[in-house]
């Protein structure tokens, strides 16, 4: 049997909303799997930076928002760099990983230094799909937060010059700096992105190895991860915004029947239904987060639906905010005037308020509802920790769970 949707009783919204275009950009990006990457045609970098180089000087800000340079780790006796970024699924499943590292070592004169090198804006919307924020400051900000990342985490995403001094290629990644700050490590943190599978630890036995005084085994190894988006990739992130504007745009009317239909999810997949109208401010505020949640994760088995709870005569104007919003979702308008009829054929417990916003399992349970403003990162966040795991990213899904718990 479904999980029923929950009861509210609120006043359905009466004050006549102006109806205010919010244009619909598509701020976040698009998503592309990277195993083992090594340095693309769209770069930063020639070589990687030889063991025994100098560690590059750099002057970042930080989520903390101080600026961090590299003199302030002189203390440290060993420096590890390590190079993480928000929407990087192999960043996520190692975070964890790197946590066990700063708490292990922090004591014992390890400074571990986490830089984000991705330009934001050459983040395509379906590189999104693991993530619930973008690679901003302000993102990372917002992630540290959520995700209980304690160490200094730097921002290297406008000149990318840090990642390209380091020949990094991919995220994560680990450079391991002795004190004379020479490089003595590069490459992965283990063998495996999955840590139940992990047999070699090679940057924590080369931080044992320095601070025992040791040289390092194995100096250097090759990194598992996503590809860093370079600047130079930033075309590429606009023409999938473009192709994404050109998609058809249709509005259909649903009968009471079809609105029963989809309360039972018929779709096979996680859905997300908006009950909205063009006369509510709210409702048209966030249009454009729920159009990008949609565009993030259509591709990992979800899909979205957008109901008008305008009048049916008002077809012409709906249809011009969905054109003008690029709504490519499932859209459909009431068919009938009477609104609480045609709610109570969606779900008798449906309240009467809009924005409504639900998101149902295939098996038609409610994981997430909002009535009035949308939570835009709890509904991402219940997606992430609601869809299954991709053979690339085994364990995304506990990864996500685990932060929802905390």
């Amino acid at each position: 049997m479904k999980r029923a949707f929950r009861t509210f009783r609120f006043s359905r919204c009466a004050i006549a909303c102006v109806f205010v275009l919010v244009a619909g950009v598509v701020g976040l990006h698009s998503y592309a799997v990277v195993a083992q990457a090594a340095a693309s045609t769209v770069t930063g970098t020639g070589s990687p930076m030889a063991i025994g180089a100098a560690a590059p000087e750099f002057n970042l800000p930080g989520v903390d928002g101080k600026t961090h340079k590299l003199s302030d780790y002189a203390s440290a006796k060993v420096l590890a760099i390590v190079l993480e970024s928000d929407h990087s699924p192999a960043s996520q499943l190692y975070e964890s990983r790197i946590r066990k590292l700063y708490e292990a070592y922090k004591d014992k004169g390890v400074a571990i230094v986490a830089i984000s090198p991705d330009n934001p804006d050459a983040v395509a919307i379906d590189q999104m799909a693991y993530t619930d924020v973008g690679d901003h400051l302000e993102d990372m900000k917002e992630a540290a937060e959520y995700r209980h990342i304690d160490w200094p985490y730097l921002y290297d995403g406008d000149k990318q010059t840090v990642a390209k001094d380091l020949g990094a290629t991919v995220t994560p990644e680990i450079f391991i700096f002795d004190q004379a700050r020479k490089l003595q490590y590069r490459g992965r943190i283990d063998d495996n992105i999955d840590e139940s599978l992990v047999k070699s630890r090679d940057a924590q036995n080369a931080l044992d190895a320095l601070l025992a005084g040791q040289a390092v085994a194995v100096a250097t190894t090759e990194a598992n991860g996503n590809s860093i988006n370079w600047a130079s990739g930033k075309a590429k992130a606009q023409a999938e915004i473009a192709k994404i504007e050109t998609e058809p745009i249709s509005v259909s009317l649903a009968s009471k029947e079809e609105l029963g239909k989809l309360r039972n999810n018929p779709t096979g997949k996680y859905l997300v239904v908006n009950f909205w109208a063009t006369w509510c401010g709210p409702c048209v505020g966030e249009f454009p987060d729920l159009q990008d949640t949609f565009r993030m994760y259509r591709n990992r088995d979800l899909t979205f639906v957008t109901i008008s709870e305008n009048d049916p005569t008002e077809k012409a104007g709906v249809m011009d905010f969905l054109q003008k919003e690029h709504a490519s979702s499932e859209n459909y308008l009431f068919s009938d005037s009477n609104v609480y009829t045609m709610q109570a054929a969606f779900d008798p417990n449906m309240p009467g308020a809009v924005p409504v916003t639900l998101l149902l399992a295939p098996n038609a349970d409610v994981l997430y509802q909002q009535v009035g403003d949308l939570d835009t990162m709890k509904l991402r966040r219940t997606i992430l920790a609601s869809l299954p795991d991709t053979k690339e990213y085994p364990g995304e899904q506990k990864y996500w769970s685990s932060l929802a718990g905390n």
